[in-house]
């Protein structure tokens, strides 16, 4: 019998990733039965990350709650999220609910860094514009897709490849562009 090396390797990330998802899950505010991180991973402040049941982060995805003055958790992942290399950044509050998928790329964040003071660098200057973003079960966000503070996106809705969000997208909707507009809606 011929010994598959591709076979072997993915095997044996299957069960690292495994172990990993275990060892780690009583880091985040809540780590439902079932869900898994694929490595590499990174978190900041994972306690103030609750993720549900069923929930897959695909590698190369990033965590990051950089302030801490919140109560409870700032980042919700609802059940069955599946996320592939995707950013998520929060001080107050982002949603993702039931099944949403995520593609490759993703960058969401309720808030954004200042930029008036031309002394200081940027990152040295106060975040503004924070507000909550909600993502509504079975939503799906195509690659690279940048979704900005307050913005909520309905049910089912659909946001294509490359889009910046930077307002409310209705469920059921279609939507694509910089800034994303709608195109059509879905049938209910």
């Amino acid at each position: 019998m011929r010994v598959n090396g591709l076979a072997l390797v993915q095997s044996a990330q299957r069960v690292r990733d495994a172990a990993y998802s275990v060892l780690v899950a009583g880091g985040f505010e809540a780590f439902g039965s079932g869900s898994r991180i694929m490595l590499p991973f990174r978190a900041g402040n994972a306690h103030k990350v609750s993720i549900g049941r069923d929930v897959l982060i695909g590698p190369s995805s990033w965590f990051m709650v950089p302030r801490l003055d919140a109560d409870g958790p700032v980042i919700h992942i609802a059940d069955r999220v599946r996320m592939n290399q995707t950013s998520i950044t929060a001080v107050e509050h982002v949603s993702i609910g039931e099944a949403v998928d995520l593609a490759r790329g993703v960058y969401i964040s309720d808030h954004m860094h200042g930029f008036d003071d031309p002394r200081l660098p940027i990152r040295d200057q106060p975040l503004t514009r924070v507000a909550p973003v909600h993502i509504g079960a079975g939503a799906w966000l195509g690659q690279n897709v940048v979704v900005m503070p307050g913005v909520t996106i309905g049910e089912g809705a659909v946001v294509g490849a490359n889009s910046v969000v930077t307002r409310d997208l209705p469920a059921r909707s279609v939507a694509a562009g910089a800034p994303a507009r709608v195109l059509r809606h879905l049938p209910a």
